[in-house]
């Protein structure tokens, strides 16, 4: 029996090595299956607001739409419309993630008002029930978000230049507003100051233009851009009874328009996304008294570039390591990485393949960045590559009329 042993090119050390090694294999396969039963076990939906044809233009959506996510493509398999509501132009969902809450971005409501509207979730099937709707105190609300103890909505009305707080009911309905502060004093030039060459970029200055309102990660503050008056808002949140108080505001260069901002993960850096200049500045942020400070200022397009581009969206990714923005026109992401010291340096570029990019939302993943084109009808899908940050198209087109934002439900 040594002898067969040793003519088949065998020892006792080749077969425990052998051994091993057979072992290994099944248990790295069992591991593999194991991620892979976990992905297909859970569910995460994706709701998308679209433009119904209520303001500028029109629009080709109806309402909000439901989608489910394959985790591992990515792709979002349409559920259908859930909820036929004018202009949902921006959703949030509660930190319950019982309910979903959508700014109606109308100047209608009730007179000469926007409204807000609450919907249940049903968790089993992904559909919206309504719950009520309310005035946002301002015409043409243009982003919400929910406080984190899930008490309180902000909104940014655009056109009625002001900000509101409005209550959450324990059954998920909204009350009256709680606090309300309009924007006064003097607006932006009408050309921005970092505009690129041969812009005609001209959006919101001729009057003050609140465009988006969103606690800090200490949920301590609330801060708001208004794009009319190139300034960031800060103010002191009362999180019991929803009252803000101003307590300072930065400045951007004249008519540069500030419209959208995201905090990095460790809460003391902040990006802003200037709409009419398409630059990107970054900010030291002060949590113990809300006061921001400006480090540096970027171009969200490619060195050189000539002509007109609207800034619209700035995302920082899960690991803080990357920074997204979204160009209109231009229609592209560009890619930025994040240093040590907040600082941003362009490292990609990466075509929408679609027509006028408005939100981008990275999935609860960290791999995934998928766009609204509202002009071309559809969502487009992008990989994310974890140690570089570039973006890579999937191939997969999601059709979805005049989207406008996307937000995911995470079922456990």
């Amino acid at each position: 029996m040594k002898n067969m042993t040793l003519q088949a090119g065998w020892s006792r050390r080749n077969f425990l090595q052998g051994a091993v090694a057979f072992a290994v294999v099944p248990s790295a396969l069992a591991v593999a299956h194991g991620e892979e039963n976990r992905l297909k076990a859970k569910k995460t939906l994706a709701y998308v607001g679209s433009y119904t044809g209520a303001i500028g233009g029109g629009g080709n959506g109806e309402g909000i739409y439901c989608f489910e996510m394959n985790e591992q493509s990515g792709e979002l398999m349409p559920r259908g419309l859930v909820a036929k509501t004018p202009n949902p132009s921006w959703i949030a969902i509660h930190p319950s993630r019982k309910y979903l809450y959508a700014a109606n971005e109308v100047a209608d409501f009730q007179g000469n008002s926007g409204s807000v509207s609450a919907f249940a979730i049903d968790a089993a099937s992904g559909e919206l029930k309504a719950l009520n709707t309310v005035s946002s105190e301002g015409a043409g609300p243009a982003h919400l978000s929910v406080d984190a103890s899930g008490k309180f909505v902000f909104v940014a009305n655009y056109g009625g230049g002001s900000i509101s707080v409005l209550h959450i009911h324990e059954d998920g309905s909204l009350g009256a507003a709680a606090d309300i502060h309009r924007d006064k004093g003097s607006v932006g030039a009408a050309q921005a100051t970092h505009a690129p060459l041969g812009s005609f970029a001209v959006s919101g200055h001729d009057a003050p233009h609140a465009h988006m309102i969103a606690p800090d990660p200490q949920n301590r503050f609330v801060l708001a851009t208004d794009l009319g008056q190139d300034r960031i808002y800060s103010y002191g949140f009362d999180a019991g009874s929803g009252k803000l108080t101003p307590v300072s505001f930065a400045s951007l260069p004249t008519g540069d328009g500030p419209r959208h901002f995201a905090f990095h993960p460790n809460g003391h850096w902040l990006y802003a996304i200037q709409e009419e200049a398409s630059t990107i500045s970054f900010f030291q942020y002060d949590a113990a008294t809300g006061s921001l400070a400006a480090q540096q200022t970027v171009s969200a397009l490619p060195a050189g570039f000539a002509g007109s581009s609207f800034a619209s969206e700035v995302l920082v990714s899960p690991n803080g390591r990357f920074l997204y923005a979204a160009n209109r026109l231009h229609d592209s992401i560009t890619v930025f990485a994040i240093d040590a010291h907040g600082e941003l340096k362009q490292v990609g570029e990466a075509s929408t393949l679609g027509d006028y990019p408005g939100q981008c939302r990275i999935d609860p993943s960290g791999r995934f960045l998928y766009v609204c084109n509202r002009r071309s009808d559809n969502i487009t899908l992008f990989r994310i590559d974890s140690e570089t940050g570039v973006l890579t198209f999937t191939g997969r087109y999601t059709p979805a009329g005049s989207p406008a934002s996307i937000t995911f439900l995470s079922l456990i």
